[in-house]
């Protein structure tokens, strides 16, 4: 048999061997290398675009806040017109009230009696007045009270007063709830 040396061949394949090692080393790390930084690419660009959604829905957030804030406004102002609205028609509804009030006031007043003022607040009418006596102060009362738009007059104050030395009135202050009668057509 023939002596062949097989060490040089041997020692030539470990070389080759560790060669195709060392470049698929560097093969597998310039891959990992290429994946993580392909990887990190993607995932910034998958940040930038939900950062990009993120700036758009605040922006639409931002726009549905001031179409909020203008319809809660838009309900205040329609709020305060169904306001003005019902006063309008409670005034409506009052305006001939108000002028069978004043009627039924001139209709009670006895001759010698005399209004200085008539203020109305609520359903209550304050009146002030002067008369040429006691018994006419009574005599308003009484018209009072048996009007079908006022009822229960209630005498504050009677003062004697002196103008002069033959005329002698009697200034008094009285109070009327105003009412409306039950049966309006048999009032007209």
């Amino acid at each position: 048999m023939a002596r062949i040396n097989l060490l040089p061949w041997r020692e030539q394949l470990r070389e080759e061997r560790r060669k195709r090692f060392l470049t698929a080393l560097v093969g597998v790390l310039v891959a990992a290398v290429g994946v993580v930084l392909l990887t990190d690419q993607y995932f910034s660009g998958a940040v930038d675009h939900q950062v990009a959604r993120n700036a758009y829905m605040n922006k639409e957030i931002a726009q549905l806040d001031g179409r909020i804030k203008q319809i809660s406004e838009l309900k205040a102002r329609r709020q305060q017109l169904i306001e003005r609205m019902k006063i309008i028609q409670d005034l409506q509804g009052n305006r001939s009230i108000s002028g069978r009030i004043f009627d039924q006031l001139v209709r009670t007043l006895p001759d010698g009696v005399y209004f200085t003022e008539v203020k109305m607040t609520d359903k209550t009418i304050a009146i002030t007045g002067a008369a040429e006596s006691n018994n006419r102060v009574s005599d308003l009362m009484r018209n009072l009270d048996a009007s079908d738009w006022l009822t229960g007059p209630v005498l504050t104050e009677v003062k004697a007063t002196t103008a002069g030395a033959v005329d002698q009135a009697n200034t008094f202050q009285l109070s009327v709830r105003q009412t409306q009668p039950k049966s309006e057509g048999a009032t007209k």
